[in-house]
């Protein structure tokens, strides 16, 4: 990405927003605000996955059954849900920036009291509240990113942002073989630490100028896009979103200019999400199947994760080539079939070629998803929108682990339970191809 000297923005009547970011270049205050907006990424990741690896050790701990010990593993997913769709509209609301760090602050201090509950049900607890403090910053994080960055650049930039979630899987895998010795406890408060990364969030960070326009905070907007890079004249007065009074309003959504889109935005979360958890959940216990050990199986997503970079970063190169939608539905293609390679797999070998496509492809996907589901909204309810989107991703992640593992449960084959998974990628690309395209788009 290219970093020059400051552009300018200089007019005698109000000045389009879109126009300034189409000048605007990528600078070191863009630099670090991937710096910052990227580790929330990875912690937001790591904390899904932080008691996975060691879920034996929690079992053991509290004498949990299997039923109980998914609960406590979904814990977290079912607190954001309704965080979401609570976080998304005060985002529109009261802004971007104070939603990421107070929601990341909560989620801290009621992260460092996990590790002291003292019975199952306060675990439960105490997750499902982490994970509604959570959502805030879950929701915010790209459509804020989105509205920091340079036209030019946007895309690519939040393609690079979502290799966060493989690092922190990395991470989780890493953090869990550090402290495994010393109890599930350690594990679980070092992802509570680990949000003292806030206090950076917090310096490098500012306001969206897109939220500050919308509320008629022009000279407040100037001043962070002066801090961009972008020369902007003292006074200088801003195009205002038509209906900015109605911010944070979630039926917004539902007019009749935006409905089937917010339609085809549900479906598409709901299916990919199903399409990626339900197989990733019991990726492991599905590998054993056939024939890995749980060492060998945890080894295996390890060096998937790996895989799932090389991925991003192709997408991120194609997203600015051909475009979201063209990108997305090549990738989302590309997955489905190294998941039919993987469901009819014949050997280890096969197996892992197979899983490896799959990893590249589906995280590609997941990228260019990310920015292209954050730009289908303008700045009024482009907050609410994600939060919509995040709860139907989470809908399906509590939904998807327990219809496969009923499959499982019930002796149905590798084969068939891994072609049953791809059916959802199938719908979610079938929902994609009528969304529109917003490459080379302003955000509105």
């Amino acid at each position: 990405m290219e970093t020059t000297t400051a552009s300018t923005a200089r007019a005698t009547g109000p000045v389009a927003l879109q126009d300034v970011y189409e000048r605007m270049r990528f600078t070191p205050a863009h630099v670090r605000i991937v710096i910052a907006m990227f580790v929330i990424f990875v912690i937001e990741s790591w904390e899904q996955l932080a008691l996975v690896y060691v879920a034996g050790d929690v079992s053991n701990h509290f004498g949990l059954d299997e039923t109980k010990l998914g609960l406590v593993l979904s814990a977290v997913a079912i607190g954001m849900i309704p965080g979401a769709l609570v976080w998304g509209p005060i985002a529109d609301r009261v802004g971007r920036r104070p939603v990421t760090i107070v929601s990341f602050i909560a989620y801290g201090v009621i992260a460092a009291l996990v590790p002291l509950a003292p019975n199952f049900e306060a675990l439960v607890g105490l997750r499902v509240l982490s994970g509604f403090a959570l959502a805030g910053a879950y929701t915010v994080v790209f459509p804020y990113f989105l509205e920091l960055m340079p036209s030019k650049q946007r895309g690519r930039a939040a393609v690079l942002l979502s290799i966060g979630w493989p690092i922190g899987t990395l991470v989780a895998i890493g953090v869990t073989s550090l402290f495994h010795d010393a109890g599930w406890q350690v594990v679980a408060f070092a992802a509570a630490v680990a949000c003292l990364w806030v206090i950076v969030v917090a310096f490098w960070v500012p306001e969206s100028p897109y939220f500050l326009v919308s509320r008629g905070k022009h000279e407040r907007a100037a001043k962070v896009l002066r801090g961009l890079g972008v020369a902007v004249a003292p006074g200088t007065e801003f195009v205002r979103e038509a209906q900015a009074d109605k911010a944070g309003n979630p039926l917004q959504l539902l007019r009749k200019d935006m409905r089937r889109r917010t339609l085809l935005m549900l479906i598409v979360n709901f299916a990919f999400n199903w399409g990626y958890w339900g197989l990733q959940v019991w990726l492991p216990t599905l590998l054993q199947e056939r024939g890995l050990t749980l060492a060998d199986s945890l080894g295996f997503v390890a060096i998937s994760a790996v895989f799932m970079i090389p991925g991003y970063l192709a997408a991120a190169w194609c997203t600015k080539r051909f475009g979201r939608k063209p990108t997305f539905v090549a990738f989302l293609v590309g997955a489905i079939l190294g998941g039919v390679l993987f469901a009819v797999s014949w050997d280890l070998p096969s197996l892992y070629v197979a899983n490896f496509v799959m990893s590249f492809f589906i995280l590609g996907g997941w990228g260019v998803w990310n920015t292209w589901n954050g730009e289908f909204y303008p700045t009024r309810v482009r907050a609410a929108g994600y939060s919509w989107a995040t709860a139907a991703q989470l809908i399906s992640n509590a939904i998807a682990p327990v219809a496969v593992g009923a499959l499982l449960a019930a002796s149905v084959s590798f084969t068939m339970t891994v072609l049953f998974i791809l059916v959802f990628l199938v719908i979610a690309v079938l929902a994609a191809v009528t969304l529109p395209e917003t490459e080379g788009k302003p955000l509105d």
